[in-house]
């Protein structure tokens, strides 16, 4: 029996995504990886717009996978591995897959470079976080707020709230807790479920529900 595939792809701007630019190496990577194995039944693009990680082609080529009895063919999963939004899809959606560029991944495999990926990012913080202490103990003045100018005060709260969009992990965490809170969870909940899969705040905190809050505004105002 010939194998059905169902090939997903996925560009990172809406001019790639017309101009094919990007889509035509993971095409051929992907007519590669079948050959002599089965047939592509279908394919779905992923354009992302650098602003969010949503990816509605992704849950329709698992939707169409599952009503067709087809394994799913990611052609590259490269940065995929570090976005958890996808991991989470690809984990739950109980769907067989198979990776172009990495034949022998699975869903334990990418979970465990997803975690390193976010243990990477911890000890970058706590690296920073110890070299303030130690200006600190040198004496080096790293700011008093009561000092700032209501100006000074209103830029650095526009900084905080910048740097916490640029902030990976926040975004991630943003955009599971928005999903999680169309899904009808609460505050308190999302909380908890952020805190049991390994998130943590941007300095480096489990979350509470309030700062669930505050991520998922962010993520709305984007």
């Amino acid at each position: 029996m010939v194998q059905s595939y169902v090939a997903y792809f996925r560009v990172s701007t809406q001019k790639q995504g017309r101009s094919g630019l990007g889509l035509e190496a993971q095409r051929s990577s992907v007519d590669a990886f079948t050959r002599g194995r089965g047939e592509i039944i279908a394919d779905f693009t992923d354009i992302e717009s650098g602003k969010k990680a949503d990816r509605p082609q992704l849950l329709a080529a698992i939707a169409y996978c599952k009503s067709h009895r087809a394994v799913l063919l990611i052609a590259k999963l490269d940065r995929l591995t570090r976005n958890v939004a996808f991991i989470f899809a690809l984990r739950d959606s109980g769907v067989e897959f198979v990776c172009a560029d990495m034949p022998e991944a699975n869903t334990l495999t990418i979970g465990v470079m997803a975690t390193m990926a976010q243990y990477e990012r911890e000890l970058i913080a706590e690296r920073t976080r110890k070299a303030l202490a130690e200006k600190r103990k040198m004496g080096v003045d790293l700011g008093s707020p009561k000092n700032l100018t209501e100006s000074a005060k209103r830029k650095g709260k526009h900084m905080n709230q910048v740097n916490a969009r640029a902030d990976e992990n926040n975004r991630k965490a943003g955009i599971l807790a928005q999903s999680l809170r169309k899904s009808g969870h609460n505050w308190s909940e999302i909380a908890l479920l952020l805190n049991e899969h390994g998130f943590k705040t941007r300095r480096g905190k489990c979350f509470q529900a309030v700062q669930v809050q505050r991520v998922v505004k962010l993520m709305d105002a984007i």
